[in-house]
């Protein structure tokens, strides 16, 4: 890779030894791609504390700290380093669990105590801590052709897709590193190029509520993987919630980072601007068959109707969704046996506390959580053995990584499932 001076000055270790560190990390990265150059970088969002669930096991069982836990896992350094303060603006990501809800989410006081540490380690280094999946919901809303460094793959979706910002699917080295150097390989979605279209997909059915475009996004994502696709035929502009939920049940199902709607996001104006002239790989059309088929895939792992737990907020759900389900809730009951969380970052809870829509949660025996979600911080209610959720990306998660199963539908039916314990959702 070429360097530039300033890249040279910190490989050198003129900047200290952790950004030394990073600038051998990021350029084994960048020559393992192919990358000819980094790029420089304003914006960067990750996660860097200790309170994952495999991280407090790593960090209890070798008494490391904060400093020793990101010098291992974002450094790859097993000395523990100074870390100094973060170069370039950067974000924490969602963490492993909610320091107020803890006890419900089943975990004790060494976790809050770990989390806390880690938001005073990191706050001091110059990290915001919005501590959300979900960083344009609070503040950070990166504009077109901004080239920045996200972890998160429906954050990443959002950001190349709706906003046109520039960036990969970072990890955690990745990401920890860029924070320090303001550096990331140019490569990917950072080139003009590979942002093209690849497959194109006609919609023959009508897109309409937000859970038609997560069975929308959790098909393209399986037909086309990694590519890039096109939609044609939209026939109302989606908004926030319905882009969020598509491109994370595409990123879930397969592995798509960018898609374009023609006439709707700002890289497509049109089909052949969304394509660069290029004649796509593939013509792909989602008709009645296909929605069904895609309904049948989220629910596979759904067999019981008697609902346990209704999940919502994956990704974290925005003021405009916490209002829609207290219009839902307002005035009815939680099933005694059915447990409701509902995840949003913590500065929309403030907004939810202010105009009384965490109240009304509280008052039907819902709770409004922050910072994590339940495939993240693999934390659910005790013995709960059935799920409902609004979120294809969940629906496919959460059975994997905590054994329930998993009925995905709208947040009206996943709220009526909570007050009756029962799951009577289905595809129409």
């Amino acid at each position: 890779m070429k360097l530039a001076d300033d890249e040279k000055a910190m490989l050198d270790g003129r900047e200290g030894p952790a950004r030394q560190k990073a600038m051998e990390l990021l350029l084994r990265y960048g020559e393992a791609l192919g990358a000819e150059r980094f790029v420089d970088t304003r914006n960067v969002c990750g996660t860097l504390g200790a309170t994952m669930p495999f991280l407090r096991d790593y960090a209890a069982k070798h008494g490391a700290g904060i400093d020793a836990v990101f010098s291992e896992f974002s450094l790859c350094s097993a000395q523990a380093l100074e870390i100094p303060k973060v170069k370039v603006y950067s974000c924490h990501l969602q963490q492993g669990l909610d320091p107020e809800r803890a006890l419900e989410q089943g975990l004790g006081p060494e976790a809050v105590k770990l989390y806390r540490e880690g938001e005073r380690f990191f706050g001091r280094l110059g990290v915001n801590l919005l501590n959300t999946c979900a960083p344009y919901l609070v503040g950070n809303v990166p504009v077109k052709g901004e080239h920045c460094a996200w972890m998160e793959s429906s954050a990443v979706i959002y950001i190349n897709s709706v906003l046109g910002a520039r960036t990969n699917a970072e990890g955690r080295e990745s990401a920890g590193a860029a924070m320090l150097t303001g550096k990331i390989p140019y490569w990917g979605y950072h080139v003009c190029e590979n942002r093209r279209g690849t497959h194109s997909i006609e919609l023959e059915v009508e897109v309409q509520d937000t859970a038609d475009w997560g069975l929308l996004g959790y098909w393209i994502g399986e037909e086309v993987q990694e590519s890039v696709p096109v939609l044609n035929g939209v026939r109302h502009v989606p908004n926030l919630a319905r882009l969020k939920h598509f491109g994370a049940a595409a990123s879930s199902s397969g592995g798509v980072e960018m898609y374009h709607i023609a006439g709707v996001t700002p890289e497509a104006g049109t089909l052949e601007e969304a394509f660069g002239g290029k004649t796509p790989r593939a013509a792909l059309k989602y008709g009645a068959a296909e929605r069904r088929l895609a309904y049948e895939r989220v629910n596979t792992t759904a067999r019981d109707r008697a609902v346990d737990y209704v999940m919502l907020g994956c990704p974290h759900y925005s003021i405009e969704q916490i209002w829609e389900a207290c219009r839902l809730l307002e005035g009815r009951r939680i099933h005694a046996n059915c447990s409701l969380w509902i995840f949003t970052p913590r500065a929309i809870k403030q907004l939810a506390d202010q105009n009384g829509y965490t109240k009304i949660i509280e008052d039907a025996g819902g709770v409004l959580m922050t910072d994590t979600c339940s495939s993240v911080g693999r934390v659910v209610p005790k013995g709960a053995k059935v799920a409902a959720v609004d979120s294809a990306k969940q629906a496919h998660y959460l059975p994997a990584i905590m054994g329930l199963q998993a009925w995905f539908g709208t947040a009206a039916e996943c709220i009526q499932a909570a007050i009756t314990g029962r799951w009577s959702g289905g595809l129409r």
